[in-house]
């Protein structure tokens, strides 16, 4: 497996390489209701994902299907518009497909805007969070079965997953543009049913403040190859304290997403003018 695992990224990396000239430096992750970001990327060219060797298709409302290539703030930069989910019936390998390739395309930092639920008192919806850790509940993991010391080490250490410096350069920007911008911790589940009462105040008890089915699988991938990663969340329901949790619909998500999606756009931009 982990032989044709390699083979899979690295035929996937060659396509994408032929077809451009200058390696991207920066990733881009778009989750749920954020896909316009790709509007301030100058486009050299865009991949759609059934034409790349060995990526899936996507299937989730809210999520394009194709890797954009371009110019952004004087770099060059590959987004993924369109992510792979684990509940959509992927396995971990190929959710985190994407994330391999962009490594061996030359990226060096990952950035990732995805769409969650508040675990924490003071967080409203439409509020925005800078992640610098996490909590893995999903019952795969990426790196489960043999180790490809090509990718990186068997047992990579997962205590600066997310990159301090770039978090502090978030607060910064967001200070600058007068946004507020809270730190969290990601509680990462499987999906793709929302959570129940007891599950958001366990979640809420073993320190998580935002949940979300995706990011984790992404990050733990990125930090075993050494890519240097930067996660913001959109708040789109509040589900603490117990008694503010009211019934949602993935398309209300998609909407308040959309709603925050200006405010996210505008750090990550800032970000990449910085970097």
């Amino acid at each position: 497996m982990s032989h044709s695992y390699y083979d899979q990224v690295k035929e996937a990396t060659d396509y994408i390489s032929a077809l451009i000239d200058t390696p991207p430096s920066i990733a881009i992750v778009l989750g749920t209701g954020l896909g316009n970001l790709t509007e301030d990327i100058d486009i050299i060219k865009r991949f759609k994902y059934e034409d790349i060797p060995h990526f899936p298709p996507a299937t989730v409302k809210g999520h394009a299907g194709e890797l954009i290539y371009g110019e952004m703030g004087g770099k060059k930069v590959i987004a993924q518009s369109g992510r792979y989910h684990y509940y959509e019936g992927y396995d971990m390998k190929e959710v985190t497909l994407p994330i391999r390739v962009f490594k061996m395309l030359g990226v060096e930092r990952l950035l990732i805007a995805s769409a969650t639920g508040g675990i924490h008192e003071d967080y409203e919806a439409g509020d925005i969070t800078v992640v610098n850790d996490h909590i893995n509940l999903h019952h795969e993991n990426p790196l489960n079965g043999p180790n490809d010391e090509r990718f990186g080490p068997r047992f990579p250490d997962m205590s600066d997953a997310y990159d301090p410096e770039l978090i502090a350069l978030c607060h910064e920007i967001a200070i600058d543009q007068g946004v507020k911008l809270h730190d969290s911790v990601y509680g990462g589940l499987p999906g793709p049913n929302l959570e129940t009462k007891a599950e958001y105040n366990f979640l809420h008890i073993i320190g998580a403040t935002v949940v979300g089915m995706s990011t984790v699988p992404e990050i733990i991938v990125a930090r075993h190859m050494g890519l240097s990663s930067c996660v913001l969340t959109a708040v789109t329901n509040k589900c603490y304290p117990i008694s503010a949790i009211r019934e949602v619909t993935h398309e209300e998500v998609i909407e308040v997403a959309a709603k925050v999606e200006q405010k996210i756009t505008g750090i990550v931009k800032e970000l990449i003018n910085r970097l």
